[in-house]
């Protein structure tokens, strides 16, 4: 479990340094020659390349997870995440080297893709596939805590560099928490390297049971649970798309400061981070249907006014956003869809069903920002991207109301 956690936030503090640079810096380091909104829509299609890569990284690193084990798949995740994440970190911008500078930048959120896209199946399948029976939700929430550990964490630095001069920050203080992860990544995977494998796959190795093909008996044993999986997934990355991107890009031209808006950020995290377990532990208890329901319907409630609250000025309503949608909406939902995604497929191709089903709903949710700001145009407003979030929550509850009974196991 630890191994799972710390390795999980290591990947996701790499992942979302670049979600939180790609709205606050990018654009006018790589993409300069553009105005103001274009170099937005570049930042941010560079920031979907990585969740494009996603769902290729979860076919691959999926598939030798199901074929030579999870241990040994998670360790070259957070390699694969580590390296990339550095090396963005001394990246020449276009005033360096002109158009190769986009092209490198694309190129490693390519390598983090595919890092992440293998990683969380593997750390979660780590901790579900040794929880006893009825605690599968509790256990697999706590590798979750990742996600918003790492994004309190990468947030926090970028909070921290944020208070430099502009000139500072734009010219060395945005590399600093791109260059700390290499000693993160070092610790990670020292505490992976002394962990033993999944009992339940190695228990499908001395059996015969592995499958040459997972992919393919993914598709030929669960279609129609691969697509319900998607989708519920889907409402979950759309969550964390239009909340920790795009509103937080539209949040830097209200009356706030960029240090508000993202400490408001970091406090959802942190709540985020400490209801997880309780959320994991209350869908073994009731189901994992009604616990996915209940943090879609707060996020979309929350939806209503996020925009307002954002360009309030006022550090009080920043935080309460962040808050009821990240430390209890999100949480909800993050807190029981692992379980409910492990449940539904076999061992011998679980790595592959779940990495695959989870990419390909965060991969179509990581558009949202780009569509909502192309909708927008130049007007001031955040209609397009509450209205999206809407759409995808709506089709996710459906997704999960129409299968089956997500109950604990």
């Amino acid at each position: 479990m630890l191994a799972s956690t710390v390795g999980t936030l290591i990947e996701w503090y790499d992942f979302y340094l670049y979600s939180t640079a790609a709205a606050l810096v990018l654009g006018p380091l790589f993409f300069p020659q553009q105005s103001a909104t274009a170099a937005t829509l570049a930042s941010f299609a560079t920031y979907a390349a990585g969740f494009v890569a996603r769902p290729v990284g979860g076919m691959i690193i999926g598939h030798f997870g199901d074929r030579v084990g999870r241990k040994s798949m998670l360790v070259l995740t957070l390699l694969v995440m580590g390296g990339a994440t550095f090396l963005v970190g001394v990246l020449p911008t276009y005033a360096d080297v002109g158009v190769w500078a986009p092209i490198l930048l694309v190129t490693l959120r390519i390598a983090q893709g595919i890092g992440i896209g293998g990683e969380w199946g593997g750390g979660v399948l780590m901790a579900a596939e040794q929880a006893a029976p009825g605690r599968r939700g509790l256990l697999t929430s706590f590798p979750a805590m990742g996600f918003p550990l790492g994004l309190a964490g990468s947030t926090a630095v970028f909070t921290l560099v944020a208070e430099l001069p502009d000139e500072d920050f734009l010219s060395w203080g945005w590399r600093l928490p791109f260059l700390a992860s290499l000693l993160l990544v070092v610790v990670g995977v020292l505490v992976r390297l002394g962990v033993s494998e999944s009992p339940e796959f190695a228990e499908e190795r001395r059996a015969g049971r592995v499958t040459r093909t997972p992919l393919i008996e993914v598709v030929r044993n669960g279609p129609r649970t691969v697509v319900r999986g998607a989708l519920a997934a889907l409402g979950l990355a759309m969550i964390v798309s239009i909340y920790t991107v795009y509103l937080v890009s539209y949040a830097s031209t209200g009356p706030g400061s960029r240090a508000q808006v993202l400490g408001g950020l970091v406090i959802g995290a942190v709540v985020e981070a400490a209801l997880l377990p309780l959320f994991g532990w209350l869908s073994d208890r009731i189901g994992r249907r009604p616990v996915l329901l209940i943090g879609y319907l707060v996020c979309a409630a929350v939806a209503v006014p996020a925009p307002h609250w954002l360009v309030s000025g006022s550090s009080w309503l920043v935080a309460l956003t962040f808050v009821a949608a990240m430390g209890v909406g999100h949480a909800a939902v993050y807190g029981a869809i692992a379980a409910y995604l492990v449940e539904a497929f076999p061992v011998a191709h679980r790595y592959s069903a779940i990495a695959v089903t989870y990419q390909l709903g965060a991969t179509i949710a990581s558009f949202g920002p780009l569509a909502a700001v192309s909708l927008a145009g130049s007007a001031p407003t955040a209609v397009p991207g509450i209205l999206l979030l809407a759409g995808s929550l709506a089709v996710a509850g459906t997704a999960v109301l129409t299968g089956r009974s997500a109950r604990a196991k």
